[in-house]
């Protein structure tokens, strides 16, 4: 071990298993673990680029879930004798500051590959390099590495079951690296701060109610992730079943949950795929086991798809430069669609749970936004910008890419749009989902809780759900918003 002392900045990788950038710091003598709230995550900020538009950057499900992950973090770390230095401020004027303070020799971090973390980035290594200490960084947050893919980015198929196939032909995945001894921190490190409060972030912003029609209640932290792990996986036994479940829209275990420990880093997508295949050892092997490890694929697919395309994914065009759908502007709609207020239940259902929880499975997600992209033809940004500000499991790339793909614009020449009575009637057949969300229409059978605009008046006297009073009239005719698909 040399003489010297390291600075980890912890970033979207706030755990202690599987992560690289920790390891490389406990080479060091010392170890000065930090993080960083930046103040530019949090509030209403411009979109950027053509036809800008403001939105609230973090929403309080989020905001909530990277506190309690950064406290558990903190708690981990002085359980093992060291501690995690915590400030509020631009991470390019904090991080040097702190290395040049402690006298760091190195500083270590993860990288991401969208635009905004990586400018963050590379201004704290621009910072470092004028101070005069060195920067490692590293890529930790995908299934396969990026030094692992059998091509290079330039070459990365902008199909997932093209790149799919050659990873799982030419390419490993590395085991999870284990968990460090870490040294203790300076005797004269600076104090370690206290964690703000949501408001301290953004004034707008208040600890969110809980709610429990919520299929799962999301604590923050890498404990909370790892006994995730152990009660899908191995308590309850569900990933037997994962690939006949998934789809499901009501209750804790009908798909992993594990997303908001993923993309805020307190979970290792390498450990995941390390359970399952023990799981596969000691349990079984089928369909299901291939198919989460195939989810994962489809997250790496996004990630490596922003390295290659860069900013290009946030245009109105995406990554096809599509200027042949004329993305409308209207508040009012698209405020109908945010607070749930569509009167198509299917869609209005998934809004509401989003709101109230910060989470909506994959087909709610899908359905919520063919709705606003393709049947509304609203901007599409929009849409992913609201998801970005409200999801607890956001991730840029996923979230975006997934949009992009559904309104038409990313990676899929064809058209994407979903026939969403269709959809309900699928995945919500006895209408429980939406009745769970909108209990205004419990007193209707099925066909109507899902179609309610069908009901006649006397039906509707009979039921006692006034369309207009009770719940909204439809605010687009579905069957005439898809002729333009035809």
């Amino acid at each position: 071990m040399t003489r010297s002392i390291a600075l980890v900045w912890f970033r979207r990788d706030l755990r202690l298993h599987d992560n690289a950038a920790l390891v490389s710091a406990c080479e060091a003598a010392h170890v000065v673990p930090v993080y960083c709230f930046d103040p530019r995550e949090y509030g209403r900020r411009a979109f950027g680029g053509p036809d800008s538009f403001e939105f609230l950057k973090t929403g309080p499900h989020r905001a909530r879930f990277r506190l309690e992950s950064v406290e558990a973090l903190r708690s981990s770390l002085r359980h093992r004798g060291s501690d995690l230095v915590v400030r509020v401020g631009r991470p390019e004027s904090v991080i040097p500051e702190l290395a040049a303070a402690v006298g760091a020799d190195f500083v270590t971090m993860h990288t991401w590959p969208t635009s905004e973390e990586r400018q963050v980035e590379s201004a704290v290594r621009r910072a470092l390099d004028d101070i005069g200490v060195a920067s490692r960084r590293f890529w930790g947050h995908t299934l396969t590495h990026l030094d692992d893919l059998p091509m290079s980015l330039d070459d990365l198929p902008d199909t997932y079951t093209t790149l799919r196939k050659a990873v799982e032909a030419e390419s490993t995945v590395r085991p999870p690296s284990p968990t460090p001894d870490i040294p203790a921190v300076p005797a004269d490190a600076p104090e370690p701060g206290t964690l703000p409060t949501l408001s301290t972030l953004d004034d707008g912003l208040s600890m969110p109610v809980d709610d429990d029609r919520s299929v799962l209640t999301f604590d923050g932290g890498e404990n909370a992730a790892l006994d995730r792990v152990e009660s899908y996986v191995w308590e309850g036994d569900h990933l037997r079943r994962y690939k006949e479940t998934r789809n499901g829209m009501l209750g804790a275990d009908y798909s992993s949950k594990f997303s908001p420990w993923l993309n805020e880093g307190c979970l290792s997508p390498r450990y995941v795929q390390s359970e399952v295949e023990r799981y596969e050892d000691q349990r079984v092997k089928n369909d299901s086991t291939y198919w989460l490890t195939f989810e994962l694929r489809w997250r790496d697919f996004f990630q490596f798809q922003f390295a290659k395309h860069g900013t290009t994914f946030f245009s109105p065009g995406g990554i096809r430069e599509r200027a042949d759908i004329d993305w409308r502007t209207d508040d009012a709609q698209f405020e109908r669609w945010a607070t749930g207020e569509t009167g198509i239940p299917f869609v209005d259902a998934n809004m509401r749970e989003l709101n109230a929880t910060g989470y909506m499975s994959n087909r709610g997600r899908q359905n919520a936004a063919s709705f606003l992209a393709n049947n509304l033809r609203l901007d599409w940004r929009r849409g992913a910008a609201y998801f970005e500000t409200q999801l607890v499991d956001y991730d840029p790339a996923s979230n975006y890419g997934n949009w992009a793909y559904i309104a038409g614009v990313g990676n899929d020449a064809r058209e994407r749009y979903f026939d969403i009575v269709e959809q309900a009637r699928l995945y919500d057949g006895d209408a429980a989902y939406v009745t769970h969300w909108l209990p205004e229409l419990a007193a209707l059978p099925p066909e109507y809780a899902h179609e309610p605009w069908t009901m006649r008046d006397d039906e509707q006297a009979t039921y006692g759900v006034e369309l207009g009073v009770d719940y909204p009239k439809p605010m687009v005719d579905l069957d005439a918003s898809y002729e333009k698909f035809g």
